[in-house]
């Protein structure tokens, strides 16, 4: 059913489709969807999302409900490190997300996960996962299989007992070969798809390491104090040396022939839930970002 509300003088100069988000409660992607469908109109006229508001106009929309995610299992290969009875450790291909959200509801880790095990504890979304990796940052994630291996791995991630070293490839050569980058991050406010420093985000910090330096580049291995969002993506290109085809914080790189970012989740360490035994992984980088980094040597 169509909503239909006639702009008050507060609301001259808005844009159409920022009240009707406003208004609705959905998200933008919704609104955008239906203003492309004609299904948002003023005055009796479809508008484009842009469409400046006055006072009086007769505002009238209709917004889908987005549908609700159903994750079902598929074959998918991954390789799988170490699995036991509590838990396993994958190596994630660079390009796979990690659990499905709207706009990638298929070919995840978790959509694999569920076809090897077919029950993982937690939220039905993310089941299993104690952590994840952005879409393009290959490497080691670990996974729960039982309740109680998932909450002794969630409470020993939060108290920073779950180490995770990365290696990733960057614009020039920090000017000291090893540092702390502490700033809090939270969304980007000029762009909603980004995360940035921000004062009033959540405290996160990474330390880096120089490992090799090449004339224009260098590869930095990264460890995590906090698992922020693109925390080491953000930080990096603070400190003005952005990973290497960043499309997001730095720049798209054709000749490198990677999916995204160079970066990858190289080691990991944890105890394990049930015995407390130490446990270690480490994965080489895939191809591509071995390739990546010859060519800049």
């Amino acid at each position: 059913m169509a909503i239909v509300h006639d702009v008050t003088p507060e609301e001259s100069g808005t844009r159409a489709d920022v009240l009707v988000a406003r208004l609705s409660g959905a998200s933008r992607s919704l609104v955008a969807a239906a203003v492309k469908a004609g299904n948002v109109r003023v005055n009796g006229a479809a508008i484009k999302a842009s469409y400046p508001l006055e006072t009086g106009d007769r505002l009238e929309f209709e917004v889908a409900e987005r549908q609700p995610l159903i994750v079902t299992p598929e074959e998918i290969d991954i390789p799988i490190l170490y699995e036991d009875d509590e838990l396993l450790v994958v190596d994630k291909p660079a390009g796979m997300v990690t659990h499905p959200a709207h706009g990638a509801t298929s070919g995840t880790l978790v959509n694999a996960l569920l076809a090897h095990i077919p029950e993982l504890p937690g939220d039905a979304l993310r089941p299993g996962l104690v952590h994840r990796l952005d879409r393009d940052t290959s490497g080691l994630l670990v996974v729960a299989k039982t309740n109680e291996a998932l909450s002794a791995l969630g409470i020993a991630m939060k108290a920073r007992r779950i180490h995770r070293e990365y290696l990733g490839l960057v614009h020039g050569i920090p000017q000291h070969p090893a540092g702390r980058v502490d700033g809090p991050i939270g969304r980007d406010p000029h762009n909603r798809f980004r995360y940035a420093i921000v004062g009033e985000g959540k405290p996160a910090v990474t330390h880096y390491e120089l490992r090799e330096a090449f004339p224009k580049h260098a590869e930095l291995l990264f460890r995590l104090e906090t698992g922020r969002t693109h925390q080491i993506r953000v930080h990096m290109n603070a400190m003005g040396h952005p990973i290497v085809n960043d499309p997001l914080y730095g720049r798209e790189e054709p000749r490198f022939g990677l999916p995204g970012q160079a970066l990858h989740a190289w080691k990991l360490s944890f105890r394990h839930p049930r015995t407390d035994d130490e446990m270690f992984f480490e994965a080489p980088p895939p191809p591509e970002y071995l390739a990546a980094r010859a060519l800049l040597r």
